[in-house]
């Protein structure tokens, strides 16, 4: 099974082509922790509360990767979206996060862009574009050096789904069909 993790700034469309993603093949995806656990405890996190969210998004991505069926795996974010807000937020980050990304497998990156407007949500907090521009310099960094394929994805909801349908059925030589 390949697992295909999408990655990028907040507002940036990723749990929608988790979704979308995950219907087109089948399967299911692994939803984001950090906003169910931001929902219930508060926006108000410190760094312990980074580690909380942490410790549940790798809880709920082996759950998931368990009930996947097919081919594929969906993961709105993982331990590298961890590392960011760490650094972002408290300037450092917690070895066993970096432990962990060194030993997590993904088989691609879907890198989504900042090119959708902002979506106003009690839980984000960024819309300025040049913050979110940052952020994706960052994630596009970090997908570069990762040694995993990527793809950016970026346009409208469709033109995202079908880059990222075409880009998987064209890394995975899948004769799926399109969107």
């Amino acid at each position: 099974m390949k697992k295909i993790v999408i990655i990028g700034p907040e507002s940036t469309g990723k749990s929608t082509l988790c979704e979308e993603l995950a219907e087109h093949y089948q399967t299911v995806w692994c939803p984001e922790y950090a906003r169910e656990y931001l929902l219930q405890n508060g926006t108000a996190y410190t760094y312990h509360d980074l580690t909380k969210i942490a410790q549940g998004q790798l809880a709920i991505e082996n759950y998931f990767a368990q009930e996947a069926k097919g081919s594929y795996y969906f993961v709105d974010t993982d331990l590298y979206v961890m590392k960011v807000w760490y650094e972002v937020a408290f300037h450092h980050c917690p070895t066993w996060i970096l432990k962990g990304i060194a030993q997590s497998t993904c088989d691609l990156y879907l890198l989504c862009n900042t090119d959708l407007p902002w979506a106003q949500d009690e839980l984000r907090e960024y819309p300025d574009l040049a913050m979110r521009q940052k952020l994706f310099n960052v994630y596009k960094d970090i997908v570069i050096n990762s040694g995993i394929p990527w793809v950016e994805i970026s346009g409208t909801d469709r033109q995202r789904l079908q880059k990222a349908i075409t880009s998987i059925n064209h890394l995975f030589n899948e004769n799926n069909s399109s969107a």
